[in-house]
């Protein structure tokens, strides 16, 4: 009927229509090899720090709040720029997209770590390591590493996946730009070694708060695509609040539940070494084989959050519609 307000509102459509043109694309080819806008934000965020780097948390708060902010501003400047335009629109959506995930990346990574593991060539697996964790691989041997890459890939799962879809939902391009940005000042300088303990702090509380509801689905959407349901709800109930990274902790254990494996433990980090409590200490130890198990459940985890998020929206529009 004429006037008659559509059951999916434009937005939706286009956060739809873009999303899964973005992940299929990236599903096809990954991440570009060469002019990665997630590597030129980290240059430019580079810049910015050694104009404003001081030992002080108001620094580091001006410094989280240009790059995050700048991010976010261009991602609200392209939006208008191509607001009149579905296609436009949907296509800005889908580059966007293409730009901030890494599913697909993540997941070669994982699975060349875990061939070299499966060759009984552990330098090859050492070589490739800090393409994908930030531990000393030299202080790892076979199964160590394994069970490093099945972390990574959990927490991957919600950093570079879930988390930039769940903001975009809520807030377009400007959401996507700004929740990658965001998680990348985190690995730059969130980190509390003496250089960043105060610099890095405000970046860092910031990337907590941003990847609250993306590591939550995460871990919900692991409990119903991994194998072990109750493992998986048992691990994370009783184990992510063990974990020192409030965000990394229910993805990790849901993860854990979810394959049957024991996570956690000693890790050693340029030469510092941190103990770790377990997660699904009823589980077994982490096997090579494990390794592509995971990568299967971060892409079941990455399609049943496009769903989740469209499916968000849509609710979303359908409230709005009675409500008027």
């Amino acid at each position: 009927m004429p006037g008659r307000t559509p059951v999916v509102s434009r937005t939706t459509a286009v956060f739809a229509y873009g999303a899964a043109a973005g992940l299929a694309v990236d599903l096809v080819l990954g991440d570009p090899r060469r002019g990665h806008p997630v590597a030129a934000f980290g240059r430019a965020a580079a810049a910015v720090e050694k104009r404003l780097w001081r030992d002080h948390r108001g620094r580091g708060a001006l410094h989280t709040a240009v790059c995050a902010g700048g991010a976010v501003a261009a991602g609200a400047l392209a939006a208008r720029a191509v607001r009149g335009s579905r296609t436009g629109s949907a296509a800005l959506t889908a580059a966007a997209v293409w730009a901030v995930v890494g599913g697909t990346t993540l997941g070669r990574e994982a699975r060349a770590i875990g061939g070299a593991l499966a060759a009984g060539d552990l330098e090859v697996a050492r070589e490739r390591m800090p393409h994908l964790v930030g531990r000393d691989p030299q202080a790892l041997d076979g199964p160590a590493m394994a069970r490093a890459v099945v972390e990574s890939v959990a927490e991957n799962t919600s950093d570079a996946v879930v988390g930039a879809l769940v903001w975009g939902a809520v807030a377009g391009v400007p959401g996507l730009l700004g929740f990658r940005a965001v998680n990348t000042l985190d690995a730059m300088v969130g980190h509390r070694s003496p250089r960043y303990r105060r610099y890095g702090w405000a970046s860092a509380r910031l990337d907590d708060l941003a990847g609250w509801p993306g590591a939550r689905l995460t871990a919900a959407l692991a409990v119903l695509a991994g194998g072990d349901r109750h493992g998986a709800v048992r691990a994370w109930r009783a184990d992510a609040g063990k974990h020192p990274s409030p965000n990394a902790g229910p993805v990790e254990a849901a993860f854990a539940g979810a394959l049957g494996v024991r996570l956690g433990g000693t890790l050693s980090y340029g030469g510092r070494v941190e103990h770790r409590p377990v997660l699904n200490g009823e589980g077994r130890p982490v096997e090579v084989a494990d390794v592509d198990r995971a990568v299967r459940l971060s892409r079941r985890v990455t399609w049943l959050t496009l769903a989740a998020c469209v499916g968000g929206r849509i609710l979303t529009d359908t409230v709005k519609r009675r409500t008027k």
